[in-house]
């Protein structure tokens, strides 16, 4: 008769086996841990975020909205993942933290670094240029477009008396305070620290050279900047500037009027005018050279660092009048009698009926 084989017992498994177990597999559990965290790692560090190839500026105006900022990155193709930037946002705080600026996302910059950038408004200077405006509105209007501020903002605080005086200007003169060139700034810099940027800019610019220039002319550096502005309306030629300058000054220390056109097309406001007539001539106007001795009472427009130093020049001359050559090259006859200077005179207003400029 066959005996029945006893089954076999299980072997009970002990908490001391699983602890056995587990130590066996930690090493794996870590590596695997290490992994997943190293590939986390790279998607956030180490993945561009846009397919863009280009590095793209986006501008987020002061008091936007973290769905606005989303907005702007989508429409630049900044924004691959939605939802990632979304949990990286809320992890960093940063929907409660937008910062206005204009920052720069470059094609290798993850998404972390992106919202890290963001997060601390760490915004990134555009270059502003300052470049020929003729009035403080003009001025104002310009750099409207080019920062986040307002024109009529800032108008208004080139058109206060008591602000001008502490800068040392005047609203007619305030414009001068705005030297010619490019610079750093932030896109939403406020009007109050832009001008007290550009009084720094200005106090640079008249180093020590140009003030012993400016003092042996016997002039302040508003009126230097004055005389300035009118020779760069004169003349694009840098060659002739320094004889352009040259006749007015002698002319102002003759005590003649300066009779300078573009004083009376300022005078007008109408800087398209090519040929002055006494409708310009007779306007009542401080501006107005042809009525009134001396420099207008503040310039004309924003003159090149050429004009300027033109001016400083203080070329000797003997010449009192000037006028546009009749090839209309951009170069003048220049004088030193009247009766030769209605001779060259008379050959431009010819050149200029023939061509039917009234």
């Amino acid at each position: 008769m066959a005996t029945k084989k006893t089954p076999k017992t299980k072997k009970k498994i002990t908490k001391k086996h699983k602890f056995k177990i587990a130590k066996k597999y930690r090493p794996l559990f870590l590596f695997l841990l290490v992994v997943i965290v190293a590939a986390v790692a790279a998607l956030l560090v180490l993945v561009p975020r846009t397919k863009n190839p280009e590095e793209v500026r986006i501008y987020i105006p002061t008091g936007s909205t973290y769905d606005a900022v989303v907005d702007s990155l989508k429409t630049h193709d900044c924004m691959p993942s939605l939802s990632t930037f979304s949990v990286l946002s809320t992890a960093r705080n940063y929907r409660n933290h937008v910062k206005g600026g204009s920052y720069v996302v470059k094609p290798e910059m993850s998404l972390l670094r992106l919202v890290n950038k963001l997060r601390s408004g760490n915004q990134d200077a555009i270059k502003l240029v300052i470049n020929k405006q003729r009035t403080p509105q003009q001025l104002c209007q310009y750099l409207s477009t080019k920062l986040e501020l307002n024109a009529d903002s800032l108008l208004a605080l080139l058109q206060n008396d008591s602000l001008c005086a502490t800068y040392g200007y005047t609203p007619q003169s305030i414009i001068a305070m705005f030297p010619q060139n490019t610079y750093d700034v932030y896109w939403n810099i406020t009007p109050e620290k832009l001008l007290g940027r550009m009084l720094k800019e200005s106090n640079t610019f008249w180093n020590e050279q140009r003030l012993a220039a400016c003092q042996s002319l016997m002039l302040t550096t508003t009126q230097v900047v004055t005389l300035a502005s009118i020779v760069e309306e004169e003349t694009n030629q840098n060659d002739e500037k320094p004889l352009i300058a040259s006749v007015y000054l002698n002319r102002f220390r003759k005590g003649m009027l300066l009779q300078a056109d573009p004083t009376a097309r300022y005078a007008a406001g109408d800087f398209t005018l090519q040929r002055i007539t006494s409708a310009q001539t007779t306007l009542d106007s401080p501006y107005n050279t042809y009525r009134y001795k001396g420099l207008p009472p503040g310039p004309i427009c924003i003159p090149s660092t050429a004009s300027i130093d033109a001016v400083l020049e203080n070329r000797q001359t003997n010449y009192l009048y000037f006028c546009a050559k009749e090839d209309f090259s951009g170069h003048h006859n220049f004088a030193t009698t009247l009766a030769e200077h209605l001779l060259n005179a008379a050959r431009f207003h010819k050149a200029l009926n023939a061509r039917g400029i009234k």
